[in-house]
C-alpha cells in the first residue's frame, strides 16, 4: 500500500515543483547578505541558502501544496473517469487501488500538514514584527491549497476549462519564486520577475506536453485543455514559445545585473535538452511518446533552477 500513495504523490513531480523556491530563496538570501547583514540571525539564516531553517521550511510547504495537488487531481480525474485508459504512469483511484474516499482523506490530511508547514515559514520569516505580511502570506498558503484542489476537484475545477496553464504559470513561477524572495528581502526588486517568469514558462511547458500526450483522451472525457481547445500544431508552437520566452527572460536577468562573466552564463547548459525536446514535439506523430519528454523538460527546469541560482 505504501507504493500505491508513493505512485499517488507523483515523485517525480518534486523537482520541478522545488525550482521555483529555490531560485527565489537563493536571489533573495544573496540580496539580504549584501544589503542588510545580519538581518536575519533571530531567524536561523546562514550565509548558504540550503543551510537555511527557512529555505527549508519553504521546500517543505512546496513539497506539501504538489503532493496534496497530485492527490487532488488523481481523485477528481479518477472519479471522472478521465484517468480511464490513460497513457503514462497508472493512477490510483481510476484503478481501484486507492478508493475515492481514502484519496479525499489523505487530502484533508496533506493539507493541514502543508498549512501547519506554512505558518512555520510565516513566523521563522515574519516573527512577530510584520503581522501585516504574515496575513498576506497566510492568505496566499490557503489559496495555495484552494488552487491545489480545483485544478481537476468540483464542478468549476479550473483545469477542465483551459485554465490550468494559467494558474501553473502564476503559481510555480511568480508566487513561487518572487513569494520566496520577499521572504528574505521584505522587499519587491522588480528585476526577479524576469527568473520568475523563466520558471513559470517552464513549468507551463511540461504542462502543455501532459495535455499534448492526453490530448484525445481528455476532449473525450470533456476536458477542455488548452490543447484541446487550441489543437496539436498550435500546442506545439506554444510549446516552442514557452521555452524561448524562459531563455530571453533568464538572458535579459542576467545583463541587467551587469555580471558578464561565462560563469553567469553556465544555466544555459539547462537549455541544451529543452532544445532537443523541441525538436521531439517538432517531429512527434504519435502523442503517447511525449510521455518521457515529460521527465526531460522537469529535470531540465530543476538543472536550471540550480545552476542559475548558484552563478548569479
Amino acid at each position: 500500500m505504501v507504493k500505491a500513495w508513493l505512485a499517488a504523490a507523483r515523485l517525480r513531480t518534486l523537482p520541478l515543483s522545488i525550482s521555483g523556491i529555490i531560485v527565489g530563496c537563493s536571489l533573495g538570501n544573496e540580496y539580504s547578505l549584501l544589503n542588510e547583514p545580519g538581518v536575519f540571525n533571530c531567524c536561523f539564516s546562514c550565509p548558504f541558502v540550503w543551510q537555511s531553517l527557512l529555505f527549508w521550511l519553504c521546500i517543505l510547504t512546496t513539497v506539501g501544496f504538489q503532493v496534496l495537488s497530485n492527490f487532488a487531481n488523481d481523485y477528481g480525474d479518477g472519479i471522472r473517469g478521465t484517468d480511464d485508459d490513460r497513457e503514462g504512469e497508472q493512477r490510483m483511484v481510476a484503478s481501484g487501488i486507492i478508493s475515492p474516499k481514502q484519496m479525499k482523506n489523505a487530502m484533508i490530511l496533506t493539507a493541514i500538514i502543508t498549512l501547519i508547514l506554512a505558518l512555520g515559514v510565516i513566523c521563522v520569516a515574519f516573527g512577530s514584527e510584520n503581522f501585516s505580511y504574515s496575513i498576506l502570506f497566510l492568505f496566499l498558503g490557503i489559496s495555495s491549497i484552494i488552487a491545489a484542489v480545483k485544478y481537476t476537484v468540483g464542478k468549476s475545477a479550473y483545469g477542465y476549462s483551459g485554465l490550468g496553464d494559467i494558474f501553473v504559470f502564476l503559481f510555480f513561477g511568480w508566487l513561487s519564486v518572487v513569494g520566496s524572495y520577499f521572504l528574505y528581502t521584505k522587499s519587491l526588486n522588480f528585476d526577479i520577475f524576469l527568473p520568475a517568469t523563466a520558471i513559470g514558462l517552464l513549468s507551463a511547458a511540461v504542462l502543455n506536453l501532459n495535455n499534448m500526450r492526453d490530448r484525445i483522451k481528455d476532449k473525450f472525457h470533456g476536458k477542455k485543455t488548452l490543447v484541446v481547445k487550441i489543437g496539436s500544431q498550435n500546442a506545439k508552437r506554444y510549446h516552442y514559445t514557452l521555452i524561448i520566452g524562459a531563455l530571453a527572460c533568464s538572458l535579459v536577468y542576467v545583463n541587467l545585473q551587469g555580471n558578464h562573466s561565462y560563469k553567469n552564463y553556465i544555466f544555459l547548459i539547462a537549455f541544451v535538452p529543452l532544445i532537443m525536446n523541441m525538436i521531439v514535439v517538432g517531429k512527434n506523430i504519435i502523442q503517447k511518446e511525449l510521455d518521457p519528454e515529460l521527465k526531460k523538460v522537469a529535470l531540465s527546469t530543476f538543472l536550471y533552477a540550480i545552476l542559475f541560482s548558484i552563478l548569479n
